[in-house]
């Protein structure tokens, strides 16, 4: 079983930047594939940035050169740094952990507005 708990979003002017964080649970954080989605009003969930457990990363075309994917395993934790943001990048961000099967965080807003 893991958890995983994210904190970070709010409220940013377009242009602005934001770290969300995500802290799993459990001793296997090392092992595990973390990855970042995102699912704005309407609009179909979106797999933003992933991780693997050897730290090759992997991002979504909408993204690319402005957001970076990061963890720490000594504390158990994925980043995802976001610069230069823009107002369709507005939605629920939600960490997951790839194990034996997909762990879900329960997600932060991040609100990108004038």
């Amino acid at each position: 079983q893991v958890q995983l708990v994210e904190s970070g979003g709010g409220l940013v002017q377009p242009g602005g930047s934001l770290r969300l964080s995500c802290a799993a649970s459990g001793s296997g954080f090392s092992m595990y594939a973390m990855g970042w989605y995102r699912q704005a009003p309407g609009k179909q969930r979106e797999l933003v940035a992933v991780i693997t457990s050897s730290g090759s990363t992997n991002y979504a075309d909408s993204v690319k050169d402005r957001f970076t994917i990061s963890r720490d395993n000594a504390k158990n934790t994925v980043y995802l740094q976001m610069n230069s943001l823009k107002p369709e990048d507005t939605a629920v961000y939600s960490c997951t952990a790839q194990t034996t099967r997909l762990y879900w965080g329960q997600g932060t807003q991040v609100t990108v507005s004038s």
